[in-house]
């Protein structure tokens, strides 16, 4: 286990059980300096360790930032790293022709698929749990690797080029000095997430298409942070967690294009499993795939209404979250999130809330409750409570959430009143975009034909109506 020269940081499982996290230029060296009783007093009183995980970093300062990251995870959070990033020997490469250390290709291919979510609408940003999954609708992007530090973006779908110093991204300019589009934000604000850590995002030349329409609530933006990472990972080589990507790509998305949203969508990008919905925990991020009844089919129809996310109520919903929290705190001062509060215990307090405030944190703590009835219907098979459960979300988010539109509205009801359909809901952010359907395979051909033509005939849009099925999340494509 003799380490290349460079900045590692480390974590060891003690004798105890208990973790320590570290950062050396050695690691070999450094267990053995643990071991021998002449390391950290914290690993002095917990007994003998053993190395569990093994991270390279570019430079010192971003090797102390990530220890940093590491000592202020808790012991959960841990755990779960360390079972998705189980430790890699790092060995000196080979003194021959043939050498270990890991070359890029100059030119290869990115897929990240968009998102569903089929309960669990609004709650990854209150710690709730969700059950999205990744769909068979992407974002593919064909990379080029460049010399010097420009990211070149050629938008297909949009018709729309810039080039981006890679050097000057706080200034939110083109290379001409013009203000940067907005389509270019988001793969930018993952080189800006990626940079803040310290890790080097090469020049690269990226022509991409999309068949995850946009502003459809399908998670479009979260699949092109998702395709841009894990272009700069490959050519970067990096040990980076996977859990720590993804969280990466949600800060892009929050800090640097301004949108308050939670992991869930950049998470269901990367981790999606083939033929399955994925339940995330957004508090521990503990996840699991989660089987969807082999007799029933999503279908996902768009209401062809867009909308703007970062200029729609979206942070307005949230910071009226935060405001529950904040009052709620005054009787509950042991909650951290509205994952922790009972629908019983908001009830008792509710006359303590504004109207409007009390309403959003009833759709938040009850479609938390759903979430676990659903993962309970999909284990003992019951599809038509699993529907109910959907139906309820919508008239939460209709009525308490206040995020559909009538097109939404009307596409549901159309949908409802189907043979077949066993639940209808909004899925995304809302305000426009998408509903999810869940319908029984045999009568799926049927549903799609008269949901089109019912929508039309009542709204007078031509809808798009997608049967999609769980997909694989982002990977590299040679």
């Amino acid at each position: 286990m003799a380490g290349q020269p460079g900045f590692y940081v480390y974590i060891l499982a003690c004798e105890n059980g208990a973790y320590y996290s570290g950062w050396t230029t050695d690691p070999a060296r450094r267990l053995k300096t643990h071991n021998s009783g002449k390391g950290a007093r914290y690993t002095r009183m917990n007994g003998p360790s053993r190395l569990v995980y093994l991270e390279k970093l570019p430079n010192r300062k971003s090797a102390m930032q990530r220890e940093q990251q590491l000592k202020r995870m808790d012991h959960a959070r841990k755990a779960a790293l360390l079972a998705w990033n189980p430790v890699q020997p790092v060995r000196e490469p080979e003194k021959t022709e043939k050498s270990s250390v890991f070359v890029p290709a100059e030119r290869f291919s990115v897929i990240a698929p968009g998102r569903v979510n089929l309960l669990g609408e609004h709650v990854d940003y209150n710690d709730g749990i969700v059950l999205p999954a990744a769909i068979d609708r992407e974002v593919r992007l064909e990379v080029t690797a460049l010399a010097e530090p420009i990211l070149k973006l050629n938008a297909l779908d949009l018709g729309l080029s810039a080039e981006i110093p890679l050097e000057k991204l706080k200034a939110g300019k083109d290379t001409r000095g013009e203000p940067m589009p907005a389509f270019a934000r988001y793969p930018a604000g993952v080189a800006w997430a990626l940079q803040s850590i310290g890790l080097e995002t090469r020049g690269l030349e990226a022509t991409y298409r999309s068949t995850v329409p946009i502003g459809a609530g399908l998670s479009s933006s979260a699949a092109v942070e998702v395709a841009f990472a894990l272009a700069w990972k490959y050519l970067g080589g990096w040990n980076l967690p996977d859990m720590d990507f993804v969280q990466l790509c949600q800060a892009a998305e929050n800090h640097y294009v301004g949108v308050q949203s939670g992991l869930m969508d950049q998470f269901s990008s990367y981790f999606g499993v083939k033929g399955c919905a994925l339940r995330f925990d957004t508090r521990s991020l503990d996840w699991r795939p989660v089987q969807l009844p082999a007799d029933t089919r999503i279908v996902i129809a768009d209401t062809g209404v867009r909308r703007t996310l970062s200029g729609s109520a979206y942070n307005e919903r949230r910071a009226d979250c935060e405001e529950a929290m904040r009052l709620l705190r005054a009787w509950l001062p042991e909650i951290t999130a509205l994952r922790d509060v009972t629908p019983e215990q908001l009830e008792a307090r509710a006359q303590g809330l504004p109207e409007r405030v009390l309403q959003r944190a009833r759709h938040v703590v009850e479609e938390i409750a759903r979430v676990e009835q659903a993962e309970k219907c999909l284990e003992r098979g019951d599809t038509r409570q699993f529907g109910a459960l959907m139906a309820a979300s919508h008239a939460s988010l209709r009525d308490q959430y206040e995020v559909s539109c009538p097109e939404l509205d009307s596409m549901v009801a159309l949908a409802n009143r189907i043979p077949g359909c066993l639940g209808a809901r909004l899925t995304g952010a809302g305000f426009g975009g998408c509903t999810v359907n869940l319908v029984e395979s045999d009568k799926v051909e049927v549903f799609i034909e008269q949901l089109a033509r019912d929508y039309h005939e009542k709204v007078g849009i031509a809808p798009s109506i997608y049967l999609c099925r769980p997909a694989q999340g982002a990977h590299i494509s040679m």
